[in-house]
């Protein structure tokens, strides 16, 4: 049973690339804030122990992460800058996503930066290369859905998923009062 009505009603149409890209760059600087996390968590170890702690915070970052996405796909299909761009992610036939479903979702969207990466650490680039290499990377990935029939994004086809239109929903119309 879906529980999302408005989408029932609506054919699953994917949202334009320029839409995707808006909602992705709004993510990064959530991501950003969510990334001070395990920098914090890491400076409070330091604080109390007095030690350096033995634990890559780049691993903890990548939990905390997959928490955020999985927790927010799997219980409303979307993220708040999903939300503000009326962008819904659900599997193939429209339903919303599990909680499985949404890990396997985020696991494959690393596509988008880890051959960029991986590339740049290869050459040994490291600042402006590295974020370059991985810019470039992104907008390469993000126009290849262009060659998807269904213009979806290829982890989502890999996965099962696909970033859908939400239609906006029409002003509430106040009650008439009787003269």
């Amino acid at each position: 049973m879906n529980s999302t009505p408005a989408l029932a009603a609506a054919p699953l149409r994917a949202p334009s690339l320029k839409r995707r890209m808006a909602s992705f760059v709004y993510e990064a600087l959530i991501l950003f804030g969510i990334g001070l996390i395990p920098g914090a968590i890491g400076a409070l170890f330091v604080a109390i122990t007095g030690r350096e702690h033995g634990v890559e915070l780049r691993y903890i970052a990548f939990i905390i992460y997959g928490l955020y996405f999985t927790w927010f796909w799997s219980r409303r299909g979307q993220t708040l800058p999903m939300q503000t761009w009326r962008i819904r992610v659900v599997a193939a036939d429209g339903r919303p996503l599990s909680q499985w479903h949404a890990l396997a979702r985020y696991f494959a969207s690393w596509v988008w930066i880890a051959p960029a990466w991986a590339l740049a650490r290869l050459n040994g680039w490291a600042g402006k290369e590295m974020f370059g290499a991985i810019g470039v990377g992104i907008v390469a990935y993000a126009l290849l859905a262009l060659l998807h029939p269904q213009r979806q994004f290829w982890h989502d086809a890999l996965c099962g998923t696909r970033l859908v239109d939400v239609p906006p929903t029409p002003p509430a119309v106040p009650p008439a009062h009787p003269a």
